[in-house]
């Protein structure tokens, strides 16, 4: 007789769920899975007070559960309830056997076993599996608690070329055990804090000591069944509390996807360089992962490299990626494919566009915060607009604060500033005393789109703030900076700020027949060192001198300054430390700082890049212009000495400096008081008020200042195109300072190539005639600067050295 089957059996309809867990993340899984079509009841065990609301399919379940044999309790309560599938939110309870524990009684989890799980559980596990199975990652050695002195000794031995360390606490840490000093002696206190103190528990008695790495990070989530793994959109979320990544780190103060720096390339270098390995890893180990693979990278210059792996949902990226997952994808489907190992027989597919999760705290967050503090969230919330709850509980009716993280406030729209403009509306429709949040939510990503100049958005409107312009940072900026400006004042100039342009009365400034002269410059990739060194309270100074030093040259005195930042995102206390310094330059060349322009240019510079440019006036007697025309040869030279390679150079130094895989926080193998940062930073003298009562007097016949192209460049621009004459400068009468013995050492520069290119530890020279040189040195060193013979004039173009062959030795 034919058998009457011919189909198998339809798949389950009226599926229970069991959510394990109580935040933003696990109220954006129920959201989610209480739309399939197969999930009949949700219970989320404990929640919170918005899973509590959901209604439906949706209910809270009371229950304890915890590390064994606490998981009994709930592994009874799911038998008996016929639950079908268990999706564990946190890490912990993965790391602590809870697939293990529902795997015994036959009850499938959506989460890797516990073997598995210490990918997340055990930092130094999961950095030797993606060692052996040739994962980029950062380079790294792990040591034991017992190994405090070799860690201590590994971290001074400067292992890696970027010169810095991560420290990590191998364990669990509740997302709190990644320290980043910034110099050797910070990372041994923090191998201390980890390691001896015991700041994270049980999860320091293992530590990672790992090379730091320098780029935009992405999270990506990923669904595996142990043999096929399929990413998600990346996420870009934002840890530190304040706005522009300042103040202390947290869970997660918000998060958007698709990350635009991720692109195609991008995620495919991921998904083949990586998570594919990742998987095959752990099956070819003998643990295949199954559940939700939660990957950090850093995309480095070499390419995306592991930061991290975590076994679950991230929180806050898990709110937003959940409004991207079209309408045709079953969550609850999905991961049910995933633990019956066939991913690649369902569907995952997203939305076009863009989500945004903003995230509300309490007052107080990430350190003590209060409880029980009642809410009100505007039930018509615009469209598109989803508000997960995390720490909120219900009490007598009312919505109140539970936690550090409060809610996250998510919208989805076509486009990123669509979406983060709508998610800033919603809210504004939520209101608890001490509502704390980041208003700079995906501005990176705004920073490097161009700004549509098509349409508006029905959204209220498009702000220059949605644009990436904060108007009220100028002016934040502008108070902040308006006293040091003030002390700058001088007869001429009030040094009042904040109009439409600066104003000096010439005949203050007390001068008969003035001729004005102006100079403009900029400080160079001498700004690249202070980035990277975190400094920016000098190269204002830099500044100011570059620009007036080549006024003094033609016998110039500064009068006033203007200043012109640019950048992408204003970050006001750095703005203000770098306007501090043009301010004190000013004060050291006597100058008045009437003016500035602040441009605040999303797209336009990178990252917390920023550009300075500088504009001097100054003013000289008719008859005290320099140069004289009376020069000639037999005149002395005179040289001043320069403090550093002042403002130029910079690209050769960084260059050298990379070579020789010396950080800036290192001792400056040329100076042992000082960081090779701090000493790259000395900033540019300002030679003004030594030299201008020699001009004064007459004592000097001209003048130059020594920057790029070195005396071999700079010197002869004294004389005019129709003059014979030339110099002659004896190497032989100063000792070259050990900042440019080093690099002539480290690079491999010929002499030759150093005077033709730095100042050489000489950063101005002043021609004199012979019968003035003793009055023109005593000149120089009673107004504070030092000063020798350095050469003199000669018939015959250009420059001849004296002692080149043994410059520097």
């Amino acid at each position: 007789m034919a058998s009457e089957l011919t189909a198998f059996p339809a798949p389950a309809s009226d599926l229970s769920v069991l959510l394990l867990g109580a935040g933003g993340r696990e109220h954006a899984l129920a959201f989610k899975l209480a739309q399939s079509k197969r999930v009949a009841k949700i219970f989320v065990c404990p929640g919170n007070g918005g899973t509590a609301l959901m209604g439906g399919k949706v209910s809270n379940l009371s229950l304890p559960w915890g590390a064994p044999p606490a998981f009994s309790t709930i592994v009874e309560w799911a038998k008996f309830n016929s639950i079908n599938l268990v999706v564990p939110g946190p890490e912990q309870p993965l790391v602590d056997g809870v697939e293990l524990a529902f795997r015994n009684v036959g009850i499938p989890v959506f989460g890797p076993s516990p073997s598995a799980a210490l990918l997340e559980g055990s930092k130094s596990l999961s950095k030797e599996f993606m060692a052996r199975h040739v994962i980029p990652t950062a380079q790294f050695r792990s040591f034991i608690s017992t190994q405090y002195d070799e860690a201590v000794e590994y971290v001074n031995s400067n292992p890696f070329a970027s010169g810095r360390v991560v420290i990590k606490a191998s364990g669990l840490a509740a997302g709190k055990g990644v320290l980043i000093p910034e110099t050797t002696a910070e990372a041994v206190e923090a191998l201390k804090s980890v390691m001896v103190d015991k700041d994270f528990g049980d999860a320091g008695d293992e530590v990672v000591v790992e090379e730091y790495l320098t780029g935009p990070e992405i999270s990506v989530l990923a669904f595996s069944d142990g043999y096929t793994i399929v990413p998600m959109p990346a996420a870009q979320d934002h840890k530190r509390i304040g706005e522009g990544d300042t103040g202390l780190n947290t869970g997660g103060m918000g998060a958007y996807a698709p990350a635009p720096v991720a692109t195609k390339e991008i995620m495919e270098s991921c998904l083949k360089d990586a998570l594919e390995p990742t998987i095959k890893g752990m099956r070819l180990d003998g643990y295949p992962f199954v559940g939700m693979l939660f990957t950090g990278f850093m995309i480095t210059p070499e390419g995306p490299k592991v930061l991290e792996y975590n076994v679950r949902f991230g929180d806050p990226e898990t709110q937003a990626l959940m409004l991207l997952l079209d309408d045709e994808t079953d969550l609850a489907e999905v991961m049910l494919a995933c633990v019956e190992r066939r991913l690649d027989s369902v569907k995952l597919g997203y939305k076009e566009g863009y989500a945004v999760s903003v995230v509300l705290a309490s007052e107080g967050y990430p350190g003590s915060y209060p409880k029980g503090v009642a809410m009100t969230i505007n039930p018509e919330m615009p469209s598109g607009v989803q508000v997960f709850h995390a720490g909120t509980a219900i009490k007598d009716d009312t919505g109140v604060t539970d936690g550090g993280r409060v809610l996250a406030v998510c919208a989805s729209a076509s486009s990123l500033r669509g979406a983060v403009d709508l998610a800033y509306q919603g809210v504004d429709q939520v209101d608890f005393s001490g509502k704390t949040y980041r208003r700079d939510i995906a501005y990176r990503a705004l920073a490097a789109e161009p700004v549509p100049a098509t349409s508006v958005p029905n959204t209220g409107g498009l702000t220059y703030a949605a644009a990436g312009v904060d108007v009220d940072a100028g002016n934040d900026l502008v108070d902040m900076i308006k006293p040091v400006v003030k002390a700058t004042r001088r007869p001429g100039a009030d040094s009042v700020i904040g109009g439409f342009g600066g104003a000096f009365d010439l005949s203050a400034a007390g001068y008969a027949d003035p001729i004005l002269v102006s100079g403009t410059d900029g400080v160079g990739t001498k700004l690249r060192v202070a980035l990277d060194f975190g400094k920016h309270s000098t190269v204002g100074i830099d500044l100011v001198a570059m620009s007036v030093n080549d006024l003094i040259v033609q016998g110039a005195e500064p009068l006033y300054f203007l200043d012109y930042y640019a950048c992408s995102k204003l970050d006001v206390p750095v703005a203000a430390d770098v306007i501090t310094g043009i301010a004190e330059g000013c004060l050291q060349a006597g100058c008045a700082l009437i003016g500035g322009e602040t441009a605040e240019m999303p797209g336009m510079y990178h990252a917390d890049d920023y550009d300075l440019a500088g504009f001097a006036v100054g003013a000289v007697e008719r008859s005290q212009i320099l140069p004289t025309p009376d020069i000639k040869a037999g005149d002395a030279i005179i040289g001043l000495t320069a403090s550093g390679p002042h403002s130029n150079g910079f690209s050769l130094i960084r260059k050298i400096i990379s070579l020789a895989n010396l950080s800036l926080h290192e001792t400056a193998p040329w100076d042992t008081s000082s960081t090779v940062g701090d000493s790259l930073l000395t900033p540019t003298k300002v030679y003004i008020k030594p030299l201008l009562p020699g001009i004064k007097t007459g004592l000097f016949k001209g003048m130059s200042h020594i920057t790029g192209g070195g005396f071999t460049e700079n010197i002869p621009r004294i004389f005019d195109s129709s003059s014979t004459l030339g110099v002659k400068i004896d190497l032989t009468t100063y000792q070259l300072p050990g900042l440019w013995r080093w690099l002539m050492k480290a690079g491999g520069v010929e002499a030759k190539e150093m005077v033709r290119t730095f100042n050489c530890g000489v950063g101005m020279v002043i021609i004199v005639a012979q019968e003035k040189v003793e009055a023109a040195l005593t000149s120089i060193t009673e107004n504070g600067e030092e000063a020798f013979v350095i050469g003199q004039i000669q018939e015959g173009k250009g420059v001849e050295y004296v002692g080149l062959e043994s410059f520097g030795q």
